[in-house]
């Protein structure tokens, strides 16, 4: 386990990196240092060292391989999760994404319900990996396009037995131009629709369950269902679908 840095700094996302391959570490670190918004502060290539040394840094994002001999990052997030503190477990604990070389389907999957906020690939650019780990700090969930449609079949559900509270005037929506794609949103419940308003105005996951009186993991559910039915893979393309049908 590499020791941790010092002098952190208090403005960028701190980041530590788990993966077996020394080489792979070096090449994110050297892809990473520099860049002001990010500081890695540590790194392991084990689950033990991976588990003690995040205990210990307490870093804001954890890129997590998916396979290590020691079985990888599905069991660092289980000996998070299960045997750490209340911490580890806490709204603002570490979030995790996984950065590995595998696509197959049962990888994302299994580290997604383990825990992690999201999955890419290693063959993405610099640029993409530190957009990535901003947008998971920021509290999105975020995956490699061809990945995205794997997640949202696994977590696709139908709308929670939540009543719709009707907005009040101070909430009352922007209404959806008649010229807007009809033939998707009329595939929207009223439920997602509301979260499609609140997204283009946007609202956080947090500040969305806060004013619409639902869980987050409520409104992460309606964002999927959203982004499948509008064939978008992440917030900022579903930003872009929203901004070219005037919806925000």
């Amino acid at each position: 386990m590499t020791e941790p840095e010092t002098g952190t700094r208090t403005d960028a996302v701190s980041v530590y990196l788990v993966d077996d391959h020394s080489m792979f570490r070096t090449g994110v670190r050297a892809e990473l240092t520099g860049r002001p918004e990010i500081q890695i502060i540590g790194e392991a290539g084990s689950v033990g060292d991976a588990v003690e040394g995040i205990r210990e840094t307490r870093p804001q994002v954890v890129l997590l391989d998916v396979h290590m001999p020691d079985g990888g990052g599905l069991q660092v997030l289980r000996h998070l999760q299960n045997g750490g503190d209340a911490a580890d477990r806490a709204d603002d604990g570490p979030r995790f994404l996984g950065l590995s070389v595998s696509d197959d389907p049962t990888d994302v999957i299994s580290l997604i319900r383990g825990g992690a906020r999201g999955y890419v690939t290693k063959n993405i650019s610099g640029q993409e990996l530190v957009d990535s780990i901003l947008r998971v700090h920021s509290g999105d969930a975020v995956f490699s396009p061809r990945l995205a449609g794997y997640v949202l079949d696994a977590f696709t559900v139908g709308p929670p037995d939540v009543p719709d509270i009707p907005p009040t005037d101070a909430s009352e929506p922007v209404p959806l131009p008649a010229d807007a794609d009809q033939s998707v949103l009329s595939t929207l419940t009223p439920r997602e629709k509301e979260v499609l308003r609140l997204l283009a105005r946007g609202y956080t996951y947090r500040e969305m369950a806060e004013r619409l009186f639902i869980s987050v993991k409520t409104v992460e559910t309606h964002v999927s269902n959203v982004l499948r039915k509008t064939q978008q893979t992440n917030r900022h393309s579903l930003s872009r679908w929203v901004s070219d049908n005037r919806l925000g």
